[in-house]
């Protein structure tokens, strides 16, 4: 079978394939024999239907339509083998298929246009000697003490007070009932805004801004009025924006009386005998937490300039799938978060979903291409040995591993691996600067503000073109308008 490959762009190979004649009879046969043998005509036993009862039955179009599907699949699969074609996804019919039919004789030969999507050609012109710049992450030097104050303010005993009014920090039991603005100008109550009994902790940011703040200050048994209006991004759309009044008794003042920061404290809330021991292990925990933040840093960084050297076009097969995989994960989430997504998602959003994913999908391509062709060109790989003991370092932690399949955990893990492999050689490679957290988001926002400046400065030099070319546009549209006007009333005289 003769076939003529084109280089395409976005990595397809056009196919032109002269489809001999013996094929062509081949193909006309099986399919006549395949489609009487499943056909029902009346009067007739099936599978015994005589060939030009049954074409006059299903109609002689629509058989050759059936017939050069079949021959064009098989003359494409035929041609990708022949041809030795690293094809991905299917094919692509760039021959009018309403011309095939047209044109299709059986036993005669005919020729069809195709073209499929091949694995991207990928070019890294340079991925050794980079300078880069990332973030150095530190861990808050506060933080350490910060959660040892929160655990100490869940393990608070609540005392009784009745000797001062109530503060912040308190924990106060009132009884309320709210009451909000209708159309009319009456306060009404509403669904959800009455409580008795209720226990809050006299916290900023507790509840809508201005209720906590109204309690403070309140003696035992004492009523009050407190007037507070909803937050115009409030998540009740019904109430948000709108005036407000709560009606709150104070029934119960309690403050908080912390334990002490000891060594029973930290035996009490962890494994450790000593608080120095618990202060060392947060200490040393959150430093991890920095490191890994500066190590992913340094990995995005080393991996976004390596992307701006390569050069590859991506096939949208492959963009597709990458689509797919995303919308998947997105919709596992939701579901996760017990939303319902067969009600959610609609033929429109899904589509709007997939335009929305796709420049993300193309970005993750890209930087798995160029880490690949890194590792091709250095030969890096991954020991067998370390790849066996991380699957059984993963099934370890699974609490029923028959509902792992082992095919994806061990691809998903020869990924991890050899993508941690690359990286490091990377870095061995490259220069990786590390700088102040923050110090490259303030680079970036500057120097949006200086491109948006410079097109200010731009436009402003070029106000008399502007100028003259709004005029002509609104000659124009002028001209336009005495048109179109003309027509319309031309249309009603008629």
């Amino acid at each position: 079978m003769k076939v003529t490959q084109e280089v395409l762009p976005d990595s397809q190979v056009g196919l032109e394939i002269e489809i001999p004649a013996d094929l062509s009879q081949k193909t006309y046969d099986q399919v006549l024999s395949k489609m009487m043998r499943t056909v029902n005509v009346p009067g007739f036993r099936k599978g015994k239907v005589p060939k030009q009862v049954f074409l006059q039955r299903v109609g002689l179009t629509q058989f050759k339509a059936a017939v050069i599907e079949e021959l064009v699949q098989n003359a494409v699969d035929k041609a990708i083998k022949q041809e030795e074609i690293d094809a991905i996804g299917n094919y692509q019919l760039k021959s009018g298929f309403e011309e095939l039919i047209g044109q299709y004789e059986p036993g005669q030969p005919i020729t069809i246009q195709a073209s499929v999507d091949v694995p991207p050609r990928v070019t890294l012109k340079t991925y050794k000697g980079l300078s880069v710049q990332a973030e150095e992450i530190l861990p808050d030097p506060d933080r350490v003490d910060s959660t040892l104050a929160q655990y100490q303010n869940n393990l608070a005993t609540l005392v009784p007070i009745e000797d001062r009014p109530a503060q912040a920090g308190d924990v106060a039991v009132i009884d309320f009932v709210g009451k909000v603005q209708t159309e009319s100008g009456e306060f009404e109550e509403f669904q959800g805004g009455s409580g008795t009994d209720f226990q809050v902790e006299l916290e900023e940011g507790r509840f809508i801004p201005g209720f906590v703040e109204g309690i403070i200050g309140m003696a035992l048994d004492e009523a009050k009025d407190v007037e507070i209006p909803f937050p115009d991004d409030y998540s009740q759309r019904d109430l948000a924006g709108k005036p407000a009044v709560f009606s709150i008794t104070l029934k119960e003042i309690k403050e908080k009386e912390l334990p002490e920061l000891d060594d029973d404290f930290a035996q009490e809330i962890s494994e450790f005998e000593t608080i120095e021991a618990l202060r060392a292990s947060l200490t040393e925990r959150y430093q991890e937490e920095a490191d890994d933040k500066t190590k992913a840093n340094k990995d995005a960084a080393l991996i976004e300039a390596l992307v701006e050297h390569l050069e590859a076009e991506i096939p949208n097969t492959l963009v597709q799938k990458e689509v797919d995989f995303l919308l998947t994960q997105t919709i596992m989430q939701l579901s996760r978060q017990g939303i319902d997504v067969n009600k959610m998602l609609t033929r429109e959003l899904v589509d709007s979903m997939r335009q929305r994913t796709r420049p993300e999908a193309i970005d993750r391509l890209r930087r798995t291409l160029a880490l690949g062709e890194v590792a091709k060109q250095e030969g890096i790989k991954i020991e067998e040995e370390a790849l066996q003991e991380k699957i059984k370092e993963a099934m370890a932690e699974v609490e029923d591993p028959s509902q792992i399949d082992p095919d994806r955990l061990k691809q998903v893990l020869t990924e991890e691996l050899l993508q941690e492999k690359i990286l490091a050689w990377l870095e061995e490679a490259n220069t990786v600067e590390l700088v102040p957290e923050g110090t490259l988001q303030k680079e970036a926002i500057a120097d949006e503000a200086d491109a948006i400046e410079a097109a200010v400065e731009a436009n402003a030099s070029d106000g008399d073109a502007i100028e003259v070319e709004a005029t002509e546009v609104d000659a124009d549209a002028d001209a336009v308008a005495e048109e179109e006007t003309a027509k319309a009333s031309k249309a009603k005289d008629s």
